[in-house]
């Protein structure tokens, strides 16, 4: 199952491939959809729309998972990364792509072990997680973090749906 893990923003959207096969997990590609600061607002959505279609064009993902926004103090900048963020959730779904949402602490958690981990922790761990990524930008960091965190919850999910399904079988 190819997995395709986003990481929302208005000037760095992160965006990272990992094929997962039960509990196995792969490095395919990441990489940063970037949008240029000195346009208009829509012209950098839509620059971003264009930049996520090329990827998942380019890669035919089946589901995704899209990290929540975190709120910031200044109002204005939470408002422009909720118009990214919604752009994120369109393409994805505008492909076909069955999305999953995840907080911020919950990926934090499912690559490193702790919700409050800092952004080089999970680099790390994404690096170690996956080998074959090697040194990636920030953005695309986290977005193969949340796509490890939505491959965990995945494989767990089967776990329990096939336990429920045996014992359901022993009941008969």
């Amino acid at each position: 199952m190819l997995i395709l893990g986003l990481d929302p923003g208005l000037r760095h959207t992160g965006w990272g491939l990992v094929e997962a096969q039960g509990n196995s997990l792969r490095f395919v590609a990441c990489g940063t959809v970037h949008t240029d600061g000195d346009t208009d607002l829509a012209s950098r959505l839509g620059g971003l729309y264009q930049g996520l279609m090329g990827v998942i064009a380019g890669h035919v993902p089946r589901e995704a998972a899209v990290e929540e926004t975190v709120v910031n103090r200044n109002p204005l900048s939470s408002l422009k990364l909720g118009h990214a963020r919604g752009v994120v959730l369109l393409a994805a779904t505008h492909a076909g792509l069955v999305v999953h949402e995840y907080a911020s602490k919950q990926v934090k958690r499912a690559v490193t072990g702790t919700g409050g981990a800092a952004k080089e922790q999970v680099a790390m761990m994404v690096r170690f997680l996956l080998p074959g990524s090697g040194e990636v930008g920030a953005d695309a960091a986290d977005a193969l973090a949340v796509a490890i965190c939505h491959a965990h919850f995945r494989a767990g999910r089967a776990q329990i749906t096939a336990q429920l399904a045996r014992d359901a079988e022993a009941r008969r």
